[in-house]
């Protein structure tokens, strides 16, 4: 699952919250017109298991709990994207985790709800990238995810 030089894979997820609104396709869509190439996607409902594991770095902080059963309350859709500094370029595509924070034309600002139930998740590093693509794409080893 070789890339182009110079670009490199991010993980995105659609949240439950933007799934039950009718938002996934207008979010992809938004992405793919921001210049993301979609190379891998599936729809899901994780498991309490699956969240807990994909979440485990916040698993000390105060919203874990409420992070997990969220993320459990009904499908979402993990992607697989490439592009160009695809990490940051995600971020700043999907914006802040406050959408009131969000800027304008962002993902967050456009589909999100509140902090908690914002729409969507970017991989915040390189090395996450990896790791959270490998968590629902198997199929794409370490060594191919950037």
């Amino acid at each position: 699952m070789n890339h182009p030089p110079g670009t490199n894979r991010t993980l995105a997820i659609v949240k439950p919250d933007a799934v039950e609104s009718g938002d996934a396709g207008r979010i992809v869509a938004h992405l793919e017109a921001a210049g993301f190439k979609l190379k891998a996607v599936r729809m899901l409902a994780m498991t309490r298991a699956q969240a807990q594991a994909f979440y485990a770095v916040h698993r000390d902080r105060p919203f874990y709990e409420s992070l997990v059963s969220f993320m459990t309350s009904g499908p979402c859709v993990p992607m697989v994207l490439e592009a160009p500094q695809a990490v940051s370029g995600l971020r700043r595509a999907i914006g802040a985790t406050d959408p009131a924070e969000a800027a304008e034309g962002t993902v967050r600002r456009l589909y999100a709800q509140s902090k908690e139930r914002n729409a969507v998740h970017g991989s915040d590093s390189d090395e996450n990238a990896r790791k959270e693509i490998e968590f629902f794409f198997p199929e794409f080893s370490a060594g191919n995810a950037s």
